[in-house]
């Protein structure tokens, strides 16, 4: 038989070749660890690599703050600034001014190209205050203003209408009434006016949203009006150190929520409301230098959160109704500055150093004892008469006992005897 010409096994082979790639997919090769990784695809520029208004960076350039590096990715040391994300430019919408150099000046020019902001803060900018323009004032929610702006004024305040948060803090505010500064705040959730030497009385009309209030510090002066008990949501109270006087209101316990309630440094007079055991989350209890008075009440100690209680310099009297496992589960606990209050030395040590005396049998501060005497009370009981008896114990271990003195004065005697029978004896020879 003839074998097949070597042309015909060449055709047969190419026509397999082409077969085989046309029915074979192509694959793109896997680049390996070390190759050079292939170009990313193309994405349209992200937010961020928005530039910032133009009339915005000319404002920051004439408010001193840097504008060499994008301000929107990188806030100079001193000042923070946040801007949104909007296109073709960024605007600012948060700017914080710390530290100010003493020639910055806040134009109202300046001021009209920051329309956009939401939140607007100073710390230690002693600066001249001016008319914000009212697109700003209408469009901040957020202003804070602490040791700057030298002085402030209520009708100057009053608006920022839409403002959810307030601080003003170390800064003089002349008002005739906190209403006038906070009675357009309809939305106002945070509010903080201390150190700013502000007087009149508390508002009879507050957003009911209010969750901090802290107007410590100031000259207020009156009752706490019946506006401040209807703020359920309210979560701290301070209204330390102003001229506040009256009894603390009973309605204060419907305030259900509240966690720090400071009103140290008034002229609150007559006792504890009870219905301070209806507030659960109570951490923080302040009443310290005030002219309360009445029996400290023990439903103090039966709430499970409470960290600081502070009842110094007050009229409280009678028995201090709290036992150790209490005391020691406080980070700050001070009674001290109360003549009429004293504790029972069954249940407490007075190694707790509490700042007021024990009580007697009756339930009445005995007068402070002298120092010898302090040191047995730490290890004596409840009662005066105990330390009586500890000090008649002392006294019998001083000296030598009388039995040991009557043996020696009797051996002195024979042995005194016996030598002088001796010398008669000598004598008489």
């Amino acid at each position: 038989m003839k074998q097949p010409p070597p042309l015909f096994f060449l055709l047969i082979l190419l026509s397999a070749t082409i077969a085989s790639a046309a029915t074979t997919p192509t694959v793109s090769p896997t680049p390996s660890p070390t190759s050079s990784p292939t170009p990313p695809t193309t994405k349209a520029p992200s937010s961020s690599s928005s530039p910032l208004d133009p009339e915005q960076m000319k404002t920051l350039r004439s408010l001193h703050i840097p504008t060499t590096r994008d301000p929107c990715i990188q806030p100079s040391p001193r000042n923070a600034t946040i801007c949104d994300n909007s296109k073709p430019l960024r605007h600012l919408i948060s700017l914080h001014l710390s530290n100010c150099s003493s020639d910055l000046f806040l134009s109202s020019a300046a001021l009209k190209s920051l329309s956009s902001l939401r939140s607007l803060s100073f710390t230690d900018c002693q600066v001249s205050p001016v008319r914000f323009p009212s697109q700003l004032s209408l469009s901040l929610t957020s202003f804070s203003c602490i040791r700057s702006l030298r002085r402030l004024s209520g009708v100057w305040l009053s608006r920022f209408v839409n403002l959810t948060d307030l601080t003003v803090s170390y800064t003089p505010v002349k008002a005739s009434g906190l209403y006038v500064i906070l009675g357009h705040m309809h939305q106002l959730k945070t509010l903080t006016i201390s150190h700013a030497n502000l007087s009149g009385s508390l508002p009879r009309h507050l957003n009911p949203d209010l969750t901090h209030v802290d107007l410590s510090d100031n000259k207020l002066k009156g009752k706490i009006p019946t506006s401040l008990t209807l703020l359920e949501d309210l979560k701290f109270l301070n209204l330390s150190s102003n001229g506040l006087d009256g009894e603390i209101p009973t309605e204060l316990g419907n305030l259900i929520s509240l966690k720090n309630l400071s009103l140290a440094s008034n002229s609150f007079s007559g006792s504890i409301p009870s219905s301070f055991s209806a507030i659960p989350g109570l951490i923080h209890v302040d009443l310290s230098n005030n002219q309360l008075n009445g029996s400290v009440p023990k439903f103090l100690s039966e709430l499970k959160g409470l960290k600081v209680l502070n009842l110094e310099n007050n009229q409280f009297n009678g028995v201090l109704p709290f036992n150790a496992s209490f005391i020691k589960r406080l980070a700050v606990f001070k009674v001290g500055g109360n003549s009429n209050l004293c504790y029972n030395r069954s249940v407490l040590s007075s190694k707790l150093k509490l700042g007021v005396a024990r009580c007697d049998k009756n339930g009445f501060p005995i007068v402070a004892p002298s120092p010898k005497e302090s040191s047995a009370d730490s290890e004596s009981d409840y009662g005066d008469d105990d330390a009586v008896d500890t000090s008649n114990k002392k006294e019998k271990h001083h000296g030598p006992s009388k039995v040991v003195l009557g043996f020696a004065i009797g051996i002195s005697s024979i042995v005194f005897l016996i030598i002088f029978l001796v010398l008669i004896a000598k004598c008489c020879r």
